[in-house]
């Protein structure tokens, strides 16, 4: 599976295409007030990553055993410092409704933890290379 993302930018005017494959799909983010740069940040943006990956993931393996969702709520915190410094103390809780047990949803909360590909991803570490 081949994933990318484009951002656009330049006066008044903010695009940002992510495609999936031959898939691509549009996503709207206004502008900051000075007309320049996106109005949400790149940590705004990681953290909607994985609680989005942990959202989708959570109805996929819930499918897998046959349970029913009917809502996800997923909150993700992290730390940022000043300019430059990496994000620490990343954490997050979600909620789900289902007619799961207390166990059964508690297995598959802790199973779609260590599932998620965003969540491995970033555990693991990656290289990210500037190209040329």
């Amino acid at each position: 599976m081949k994933v990318s993302a484009i951002v656009k930018n330049r006066q008044n005017e903010n695009s940002v295409i992510v495609t999936t494959n031959d898939n691509s799909k549009t996503i709207v983010i206004p502008v900051r007030p000075s007309g320049y740069g996106s109005s949400v940040n790149g940590a705004e943006l990681l953290l909607l990553s994985l609680a989005t990956c942990y959202c989708n993931d959570i109805y996929r393996e819930a499918a897998k055993e046959n349970i029913a969702v009917s809502e996800v709520e997923v909150e993700f915190i992290g730390d940022f410092g000043g300019e430059g410094e990496p994000g620490t103390n990343f954490r997050y809780k979600p909620a789900i409704k289902s007619n799961a047990t207390p166990q059964q949803l508690e297995k598959l909360i802790n199973h779609t933890d260590s599932v998620a590909e965003i969540h491995k991803t970033l555990r693991l570490g990656l290289n990210i290379n500037l190209l040329k």
